[in-house]
């Protein structure tokens, strides 16, 4: 009977791998040999996961990263409680405020946060740009295999919502802004 068992459980075993729900066109990082910063082809770019939850600025306001379709977008985690995302605020402030008429635009996802810390956060670095309220990190855990413990994390999603770049840690203007002004110009 025990052998019985563990036929059927070795045979459904490939089943479940098959009905995992991966989907090979949504993008799922991977850092190959530890790089911090990565950049992806176009024929490589794969989709993100349609990021969607509570406006950080306005409670009870949805926003999603499809509002985006069409935009260049800039995607930052973030979390009050992290010195290099203070750091890096200026950089994103800039980037949104001089990116906006371009077609450029930044969307925070406030990963692990207490709301006040992070509204507090927000008004007083004068940030501009709208941030998905993400206390329990659900939100962020959509974008598969990004290391929540690397926050701060920035991604560059192209005009159709794949991902076009990758950079774990603080970044400066100078990083990203000839990428994104390759992916606008695409």
């Amino acid at each position: 009977m025990r052998f019985v068992r563990l036929f059927l459980l070795l045979a459904l075993l490939p089943l479940a791998s098959c009905t995992s729900g991966k989907d090979p066109d949504t993008f799922e990082f991977v850092s190959p040999g530890g790089q911090t910063t990565i950049h992806y082809p176009v024929a490589q770019r794969k989709k993100v996961a349609n990021l969607k939850g509570q406006s950080l600025r306005e409670p009870g306001k949805d926003l999603s990263l499809a509002d985006y379709s069409g935009k260049v977008v800039l995607l930052n985690l973030w979390g009050a409680w992290c010195g290099p995302c203070r750091a890096e605020s200026g950089t994103l402030k800039t980037i949104a405020d001089s990116g906006r008429e371009r077609g450029i635009r930044v969307l925070g996802i406030n990963v692990r946060d207490n709301p006040k810390y992070a509204a507090d956060f927000v008004r007083d670095l004068g940030l501009g740009y709208e941030s998905i309220f993400d206390p329990s990190g659900r939100v962020a855990l959509q974008l598969r295999g990004i290391p929540l413990s690397a926050v701060p994390v920035s991604l560059i999603v192209d005009k159709q919502q794949r991902v076009a770049a990758v950079y774990l840690g603080a970044i400066l203007r100078t990083d990203v802004q000839p990428t994104l002004d390759s992916v606008l110009a695409e």
